[in-house]
């Protein structure tokens, strides 16, 4: 689990593909890798990925297709910079929400407008997690936990302050740019909650659509 506060900004030092698998080694800046071990979970530009090696200023992780196809990080090229956050600890202070890691899928700027000193950003999300978005709620957008500041239809406004702006690569980005997204975990709990007994016979159908 995260807590969707950025902890560093990196960089994508080299990425191999095989096959339909890829090899990423990320440069981890000014994050603290004295206590990361193989095994472990760091998050990039919001995605979960799984340390198999690393270095005092770097780690490797290899990501599958499924992966590369469900977030933006497929299209990430060598220098380009990445959000970065260690998983939490039972100590670590839980200044935005609980995150998963588990990206639900990918968004697009739509609109970037100076707000006094903040942003407002416009973000169109995928029609089916319209509904888990709620002013005033939080999202995760590559990795960064935010508050909702108004919603219309599948899009949403989130007014950035000048630190958030500094210190993540959100500051980068501009209209018709993907963007990864997780939604509250609750929210999809809550869906799950709310089907009831029902719930298990949308899993069976399911099983029956993948022919298991």
């Amino acid at each position: 689990m995260f807590t969707g506060i950025i902890q560093a900004v990196g960089e994508i030092r080299s990425i191999e593909f095989r096959g339909a698998d890829a090899r990423y080694v990320i440069g981890t800046g000014e994050l603290d890798m004295s206590d990361v071990r193989v095994g472990d979970s760091i998050a990039c530009q919001g995605v979960c990925l799984t340390a198999i090696e690393s270095g005092t200023d770097y780690y490797v992780a290899d990501l599958s297709g499924e992966t590369l196809s469900r977030t933006t990080l497929g299209k990430l090229k060598s220098s380009q910079a990445v959000n970065l956050e260690k998983s939490v600890t039972p100590v670590t202070r839980l200044g935005g929400h609980m995150v998963s890691g588990h990206v639900d899928g990918t968004g697009r700027v739509v609109k970037r407008n100076p707000e006094g000193r903040s942003e407002r950003f416009t973000i169109e999300a995928p029609t089916r997690l319209a509904k888990y978005i709620a002013e005033r709620g939080s999202i995760c957008v590559d990795g960064i936990s935010l508050t909702i500041n108004g919603v219309a239809d599948n899009r949403f406004d989130l007014n950035l302050v000048p630190h958030t702006l500094k210190v993540t690569t959100i500051r980068n980005l501009g209209e018709g740019d993907e963007v990864n997204l997780e939604v509250d975990v609750v929210a999809r709990y809550l869906e799950r909650l709310m089907y009831g007994e029902q719930a298990t016979t949308t899993a069976d159908c399911y099983k029956e659509k993948q022919g298991n």
